[in-house]
C-alpha cells in the first residue's frame, strides 16, 4: 500500500504525494540543511512546496558532493 505526505498548495484541501518520492527529496534536504522530519510529516509550513520537491529532485539526480550547489541553482532560477 503507497503511503503519502503532505505538501503545500494554493488551496483550501491538503495535497499529498508518495513517501517513494518525498522521502527521496528529504534525503537531498537533509545533506544540504540537516535533519527535520516534522518537514515529510507536515507539521513544519505543511510540508515541501512543489517548488522545492523539484529542486530537492533536480539535485538528487547529480553526485551527493554537488547537491547544495543544484538545490540552490534550481531554487535561484525559481526564485522561490
Amino acid at each position: 500500500m503507497t503511503e503519502f505526505h503532505p505538501i503545500q498548495n494554493d488551496i483550501t484541501t491538503q495535497p499529498f504525494m508518495p513517501t517513494s518520492v518525498t522521502l527521496r527529496a528529504y534525503e537531498v534536504y537533509c545533506e544540504v540543511y540537516g535533519e527535520q522530519p516534522k518537514m515529510i510529516e507536515g507539521s513544519c509550513r505543511g510540508g515541501f512546496g512543489a517548488g522545492e520537491l523539484i529542486a530537492f529532485l533536480y539535485a538528487r539526480s547529480f553526485p551527493k558532493e554537488q547537491w547544495r550547489q543544484r538545490v540552490e541553482e534550481a531554487l535561484e532560477r525559481k526564485n522561490i
